[in-house]
């Protein structure tokens, strides 16, 4: 029997993470994957295989839409699909090899295969068991469903499926108007592909400042996707040339189908816990099949602890690998800290969207006086150069102290630039902070100055 200081079931951000930094602090660190490679749903089957063909798209779209009028003559491109795909293979495989050289550089062990806990303190491997004084649970999770939608990943799609589609279709319905959704069905407007996103709710992205919601979907609809929103999807049926949606629109219950090549199902995603042996072992279990944990990521069993996807919380790389570190450095007899109201999200779509902090919806539900600055990047000279001055900058401000409360960008760069406001929140610093300190020109970050200048006396460009 192998003997670790901790064990980390799962190799995704938040596990091989918290692995390197316990390594780090000291620790004899094993990590356990069933996977033929690190990094997790995220490096392999989820955010960077995703970027590489939003980046491949982009540039397409840039050739056929922008290049005439920078004087760059000549004949469009055609796609290679194959040739795509394995320029996005590419990308996977040097980061995953990445991760295999910092294990081997901080000496961290990879227990190839699938993890069950028989015991506390024990993690079972194949045949093999290991002990650790601490197991940490970095499973990850899996994509929702729906009853009555049956997966394939042939026809009917997750994201997984998504991406490596034997070629572009000709048609696809998306279901669900969230992040996975808006990316995807982006890729393949640009490829050629008729895209159209049914939504249960009557905005798109859940949860994101309305007035960057409603750009958001106008912006969509004018690069060629289109919206059924306020739809309850009945069921999908596969047919012989594709798939058949059937929903019923909630404001008047009448009912309508359409038929695609494709049908991508964006519906969430789940924690992926099954298989660990917790119920055996009495692990509290939260709402949605999360791990009840407690602030300080262990759960109610002595010397096991979850992050990540499988515990409450937005489901992200960067909050996963926040809780990783935490908790490494927690088992380290350190002090962990996630600030969870300074977590951004961005949506990696052109234009970007990305957010932080809270809304001016969620303010106004709690009762908060508040102020809002406004900043559009048609008033910014470098995002009107390069054809991306769609879109705005808000930043979010307490009325009394002019302390910043949130940031909500749509535009060129925005899941760069909300960093800037992240920092400055995790400060506590004020819109006159962001005001007043000099940002270089031309640059898209300018908008976010002028946003806070807004929350002033005003926008000097606006």
């Amino acid at each position: 029997m192998a003997e670790f200081d901790t064990i980390i079931i799962g190799a995704g951000p938040g596990g091989y993470v918290a692995a390197i930094r316990a390594a780090q602090l000291g620790q004899k660190v094993a990590v356990v994957e069933g996977r033929e490679t690190l990094g997790g749903t995220c490096l392999n089957v989820g955010c960077i295989p995703s970027k590489a063909l939003l980046h491949a798209t982009h540039l397409l779209h840039e050739t056929h839409e922008n290049f005439e009028k920078m004087g760059l003559m000549g004949a469009n491109p055609t796609v290679d699909w194959a040739k795509m795909q394995a320029y996005k293979a590419d990308v996977v495989q040097g980061n995953t090899k990445g991760i295999e050289f910092l294990f081997k550089k901080n000496k961290v062990t990879w227990l190839k295969g699938w993890a069950t806990i028989p015991v506390p303190g024990q993690v079972k491997v194949g045949e093999e068991t290991h002990s650790a004084k601490n197991i940490v649970i970095a499973t990850g999770s899996e994509a929702s469903s729906r009853p009555g939608v049956e997966i394939d990943e042939q026809t009917v799609v997750t994201s997984t499926g998504a991406l490596t589609l034997a070629k572009p279709p000709k048609s696809m319905v998306v279901i669900g108007a969230g992040v996975i959704g808006l990316e995807m069905g982006s890729v393949y407007a640009r490829l050629g592909t008729q895209v159209t996103v049914v939504e249960y709710l009557d905005a798109i992205t859940p949860g994101m400042d309305a007035e960057v919601a409603k750009t958001f979907q106008r912006i969509l609809t004018k690069q060629g996707l289109k919206f059924v929103l306020g739809a309850a999807v009945q069921s999908v049926k596969k047919t012989k040339t594709g798939a058949t949606v059937s929903y019923k629109l909630k404001k008047n219950d009448s009912e309508a189908t359409l038929d695609a090549d494709i049908v991508l199902v964006a519906t969430g995603r789940k924690p992926y816990t099954q298989g660990l042996g917790l119920e055996a072992l009495g692990v509290e279990m939260g709402p949605r099949g999360t791990v009840k944990t407690d602030a300080h990521f262990a759960t109610n069993i002595p010397g096991l602890y979850a992050i990540g996807d499988a515990i409450a919380g937005p489901m992200l790389a960067h909050k996963a690998e926040d809780e990783g570190m935490a908790v490494a450095e927690i088992l380290s007899g350190k002090h962990g800290h996630v600030n969870y109201g300074v977590i951004p999200g961005v949506i990696y779509t052109t234009p970007e969207v990305a957010s932080v902090g809270k809304t001016e919806e969620q303010l106004k539900e709690e009762g908060r006086a508040y102020k809002v600055g406004k900043f559009p990047f048609m008033g910014n000279a470098r995002a009107k150069a390069v054809f991306q001055a769609e879109g705005f900058v808000k930043l979010i401000a307490d009325k009394e102290t002019d302390r910043i409360l949130g940031c909500h960008i749509i535009g060129p760069a925005a899941g760069d630039l909300i960093h800037e406001v992240c920092v400055a929140m995790e400060f506590g610093a004020s819109a006159q902070d962001l005001a007043l300190t000099c940002h270089a020109h031309p640059t898209y970050s300018e908008a976010v100055r002028e946003a806070a200048l807004a929350c002033g006396d005003g926008a000097i460009h606006a």
